[in-house]
This record gives C-alpha cells, structure tokens and sequence, in this order.
C-alpha cells in the first residue's frame, strides 16, 4: 500500500473514530418530571384546602390548627386510599400509629371530656371537594415531599 493511500486510509480512520454518535433527547426533562408528578394541581388543590381544611389542620398543612400534621400524614400515602379517607368518614381509630396524637392521650382526652368528635368530616357530596380531591392530593404530597412551600404555589 502506498504512502498516500496510507494516509487517506488512517484519515478515513480517524474521522471515524473521532466521530460520536449523539443520541437526542426526545423528552425533555421537564416533560418526565411532570409525568412522575400526581395528577392534578397543586394550585387547586391549595384553593381546596385553604377553604375547607386549613381552619383545622393550619394553614402550612403542619397541624397548627389543631388537627393533625398532614404534611407527615401523607408520607407514603397513595392517591387511592387518600380519597377513601377525604370523602368518607375519617376516624381517630384509624390513624397510623405513632403518628400526631398517641391513641392512648385521645382516649384519656375523649374520657376526660377534653376533646369533642374525633372523627374528620366526610367530604363525600361536597362538590367543591369532590371536583378537586386529586388536586388537593396534588398539593398535599408536593408539600410532604418538600417541592413547596406553604404559601400559593403557580398557577400552572
């Protein structure tokens, strides 16, 4: 083989081994992070919850109404079993223990005459509420997960 095919030849090679393959990226990542995200929007859902569950659990979620810390209450929770406890009646008995009030102190507060019903309305029939149950489940896990803040997130 002569010296300019040699050349023409190690050229072509170096051309080849220099060039990369570059693979697009047909989904950009906001589109995938939306995906992962709950159906719904936290926007209404934070409507939602500032007109009928704020007055009782605080307006941050948190339990500085009173009631319990939702912020905690929805670690782990999936959107199902999430509506089956906003729209049918939620009872004390039923909390996860070691999480907000022990049994025992709700039962001393109950046996005492403290503390007054136990149970969470059922919003089941609240339009209001039933149109936007995965809204607000929406805001409740972007807030339990740190994704925002306790003020109006976007409207989006």
């Amino acid at each position: 083989m002569n010296t300019p095919t040699r050349i023409a030849l190690a050229l072509v090679a170096a051309a080849l081994a220099g060039c990369a393959v570059q693979w697009r990226n047909t989904e950009p990542a906001r589109d995938v992070a939306r995906a992962a995200e709950p159906p719904g929007s936290a926007y209404g859902g934070w409507r939602v919850y500032q007109q009928r569950c704020a007055a009782c659990h605080g307006t941050a979620a948190d339990g500085g109404g009173g009631a319990p810390n939702l912020l905690l209450r929805m670690q782990g929770l999936g959107p199902q079993r999430f509506v089956d406890l906003v729209l049918r009646r939620y009872e004390a008995d039923m909390l996860p223990p070691g999480q907000g009030t022990p049994r025992e102190a709700l039962v001393d507060d109950v046996v005492e005459r403290r503390r007054g019903t136990l149970a969470m309305p059922a919003w089941q029939g609240e339009p209001g509420v039933d149109a936007h149950v995965m809204d607000l489940y929406a805001y409740l896990v972007a807030r339990s997960e740190g994704r925002l803040g306790a003020g109006r997130p976007p409207e989006r």
